[in-house]
């Protein structure tokens, strides 16, 4: 864990990311620490504008909605095509989502729609289990896996293509990717190149600052990773370097308040968690999933507005959301205590596809991607998990939970 993270208690979170809401009505930054800044007038009028709020996604000069599509848990065409007619224009997919499928069945939309140049389609190859070979055959593997994807899009070329769950700079700065994006740059198969990250954020961010082959960032950002200075300090430097920067896990992990039961709390999260990730300025668009015309509209709602309502600001506030909030920052601290070396932050994110998300698909590839020196089969002899969050996640009540899921 980097030096300049630090475990913010309760309180400490609190004046850190809501300085100025109960007075100014937001958590608001420009960039810096989160959120400790006031908004600048330009942001707060952009915040109260009736109209689609849009955002240009870095070097890119893509103009875009400020909320998108994550499409992984969707699996019923219309959903993308009403959320095409509410508005998003930015679908985000993968080669891995629903083995294929995912990306099929946004290229059978799009293709029957005729809108294949209104949107922009990301797509991702070469998860971390692929990673494989020489510096060629990563290349070679790159290239190829983009060809399928192709041809399931039913397209001749993707706006944006990512390396799939970079957690290194290693992974960044990868010579076979780096041509690879170039060779499909110049073929005219992909517009831009990106990464996405789970795990080491703030090192992938800096590294795609420096290497300069990238020109998208997608990251899980949300409420949960309010005071991760090293976090913001490295989205600050990217953007400055002209990346563009996607914020995916807005709503932290899906429903995480019906899962520690706080129903009282309502669906306000949704949009309250949303807005939250789209206060800081730097963040292009969000991604959010739905699967339901109702999570559509919440979501594509805070489009038009995102300055909180009383609720919201009430909802941010409360005790049982920060003691609620559980979502996993997959920063590795947590690695050195256990003592079987057990990969702990992805066990976390298979906790969240299966327990928050309800994909078990995802899940389950998740889970199955991990070598078993390093899987749930270490823990069985285990009764109770000794391995310790820096920030008080509840990494045992999670791997109990993963013990009855794949007993």
């Amino acid at each position: 864990m980097g030096n300049n993270i630090r475990n913010f208690n309760r309180r400490e979170f609190l004046s850190h990311s809501l300085t100025g809401l109960a007075g100014a009505g937001l958590a608001g930054v420009t960039g810096g620490k989160l959120f400790a800044q006031e908004m600048t007038p330009k942001a707060d009028a952009e915040m109260h504008r009736k109209e689609i709020i849009q955002r240009t996604l870095g070097r890119t000069g893509l103009k875009i909605p400020i909320v998108s599509m994550g499409v992984m848990n969707a699996s019923i065409p219309n959903i993308i095509q009403q959320s095409y007619e509410k508005g998003i224009r930015l679908f985000d997919t993968a080669a891995v989502y629903q083995n294929g499928r995912n990306e099929t069945m946004v290229g059978d939309v799009v293709k029957k729609m005729g809108i294949r140049d209104k949107v922009i389609i990301i797509t991702k190859e070469m998860t971390p289990e692929n990673r494989n070979g020489s510096e060629t055959e990563m290349r070679d593997k790159l290239i190829a896996g983009l060809e399928d994807s192709l041809k399931r899009l039913q397209t001749d070329y993707v706006d944006i293509l990512c390396i799939h769950s970079c957690s290194t700079a290693e992974d960044v700065n990868h010579p076979g990717f780096n041509e690879g994006m170039q060779i499909l740059k110049d073929r005219k198969l992909i517009r831009f190149s990106g990464v996405t990250s789970h795990q080491g954020q703030p090192p992938v961010l800096n590294a795609v600052a420096e290497n300069g082959a990238y020109d998208v960032a997608i990251i899980a950002f949300n409420f949960a990773l309010a005071g991760y200075e090293e976090l913001s300090t490295a989205m600050d430097k990217a953007a400055a370097a002209g990346v563009g920067l996607i914020a995916m896990k807005t709503q932290a992990g899906g429903e995480w308040w019906k899962y520690v039961h706080n129903e009282e709390l309502g669906e306000v999260n949704q949009t309250a968690s949303l807005k939250w990730a789209l206060n800081y300025q730097q963040i292009a668009t969000a991604i959010p999933g739905h699967v339901t015309p109702e999570q559509l509209d919440q979501n594509f709602s805070v489009a038009y507005d995102f300055a909180y309502t009383e609720d919201e600001k009430k909802y941010l506030q409360s005790k049982n959301v920060v003691l609620g909030m559980n979502f996993c920052r997959q920063c590795q601290s947590c690695l050195a205590s256990c003592p079987k070396g057990v990969d702990i932050p992805s066990l976390m994110r298979v906790h969240m596809y299966a327990a928050q998300y309800r994909n078990f698909d995802m899940a389950r590839y998740t889970y199955d991607t991990l070598p078993s020196q390093k899987s749930l089969a270490q823990c069985r002899d285990c009764a109770t998990c000794t391995a310790q969050c820096a920030f008080n996640r509840d990494i045992d009540g999670r791997i109990q939970e993963l013990k009855l899921i794949y007993a």
